[in-house]
């Protein structure tokens, strides 16, 4: 097993560094450029976008029922070898022609067409609502999308510093070893950390190609897309309290409206089932023509008719309806209030952990920033022959660990923000992303 590592130790090392693709033709999308690709292709927000048309047009119905009258027009031909009395010409034809147009107006139905409305409304204010949360949610998922990629690009630079970084440790424990200030195993020790170093590098470059992927998936196309940019900076405090966060989510948040949405929408609709308790007032008319021959225009007659109906017993069914209606009340209620209880509990958690992770990523700079100076004290220490292999090893993963930490950080922060962005219906910080 020793002969083996003893010929790897004796190849150049440039042989033994794994080749990284480089994917610098790859397309570039900002987050902006993604935000907006994003809700054209994402297919919950496309449903959502098609609900709110379907809404309008169910708004725009039952508020036309209350001037205009349902009107029906049709025609028949009929024709015979025989001949058969027509009315129209009052004789005997083998055709017969008749058109006729009828029109129907509820004059009064108990409250529904008001009910009806209302429930519409409702409907539509709930559809408007679920879009914005759609919008936000794919919004979210690409930001997600988005900020992996950028991750990736970080994690892998990392891989490739602690390659370099061991490749020159290998390089100085040669030397060491050959100089006689070495014993043997800390070429192999060295050789270790470098293989590992090299698996790192290969999956998070693995990682990224997977991340590039996605990316485009999102953004709707069918190659991979690359992040463009790297935010750096520290994360800026929220421009709202947690308490007028709480608000925000209280009187803009998506779930919380399109709950408040469907509250009223099955309160409408209980107030519709109650008004098949009353009669009903109908007036009906007709036109009709009758002749041999199309168009009509021997024999025209018309009518018209004032319906009075009152329902009595239709076998339990309306009964039961309105009790449906009532249970599926009752649910929207307890939705909207659990909803409404929870905000604080959802936006507590949600402002805290993006102040969390805001904070641990400040952190996670200062530890990059004290293993650096570690990493090149037992660097110095080990050359001079004062720490052994395993202190200089363990400051060279040290490092490794403490710059992904602080890549990690920044995107748990970025995906923190998202998520509370979700849940207020509200972008915190606008001019970063896009309108």
């Amino acid at each position: 097993m020793i002969l083996p590592l003893l010929a790897m130790l004796q190849m150049p090392t440039a042989t033994l560094v794994p080749q990284v693709a480089t994917l610098d033709t790859l397309p570039q999308v900002t987050l902006a450029e993604a935000l907006n690709e994003a809700t054209r292709y994402d297919p919950n927000y496309v449903q959502a976008a098609g609900f709110v048309a379907e809404a309008t047009w169910v708004r725009r119905a039952a508020m036309l029922v209350f001037v205009l009258p349902s009107i029906t027009a049709s025609a028949d031909f009929t024709g015979s070898t025989t001949p058969s009395f027509n009315f129209g010409t009052n004789s005997l034809s083998k055709t017969i022609v008749s058109a006729r147009v009828d029109a129907r107006y509820e004059l009064f139905t108990g409250g529904r067409k008001i009910a009806d409305y209302q429930r519409a409304t409702a409907d539509l204010q709930g559809a408007v609502a679920n879009e914005a949360g759609a919008g936000f949610l794919a919004a979210a998922e690409t930001e997600a999308t988005f900020y992996d990629v950028q991750a990736r690009k970080g994690l892998l630079a990392v891989a490739q510093r602690r390659v370099e970084r061991a490749q020159s440790q290998l390089d100085i424990s040669r030397a060491r070893v050959l100089s006689g200030a070495a014993v043997q195993t800390d070429s192999l020790q060295v050789l270790l950390e470098f293989t590992r170093a090299r698996v790192d590098l290969l999956r998070e470059d693995a990682g990224l190609d997977v991340a590039r992927a996605e990316l485009g998936r999102r953004v709707g196309r069918s190659v991979s897309v690359d992040a463009a940019g790297a935010d750096t900076m520290p994360a800026p405090p929220l421009p709202i309290s947690l308490a007028e966060a709480v608000q925000v989510a209280l009187g803009q948040g998506p779930q919380i409206r399109v709950a408040e949405a469907r509250a009223r929408a099955t309160a409408a609709t209980v107030r519709a089932r109650k008004a098949f308790y009353l009669p009903w007032v109908t007036l009906s008319g007709s036109a009709a023509a009758y002749d041999d021959k199309f168009w009509p225009t021997t024999a025209n007659r018309s009518s018209g008719s004032i319906t009075i109906s009152l329902p009595i017993w239709n076998n339990g069914i309306r009964e039961i309806a309105l009790a449906q209606a009532k249970s599926a009340n009752n649910v929207a209620i307890a939705v909207r209030d659990d909803l409404q209880r929870g905000a604080l509990a959802d936006v507590t958690r949600s402002y805290r952990a993006y102040e969390t992770a805001a904070a641990a990523a400040e952190l996670a700079a200062e530890a990059v920033i004290v293993a650096q100076e570690n990493y090149r004290v037992q660097d110095t220490r080990y050359r001079s022959g004062a720490v052994d292999i395993i202190q200089f090893l363990n400051g060279q993963v040290d490092l490794a660990d403490a710059e992904a930490g602080l890549v990690q950080a920044r995107y748990a922060t970025k995906l923190a923000l998202a998520g509370l962005e979700v849940i207020l219906g509200r972008r915190l910080f606008p001019s970063e992303s896009a309108p």
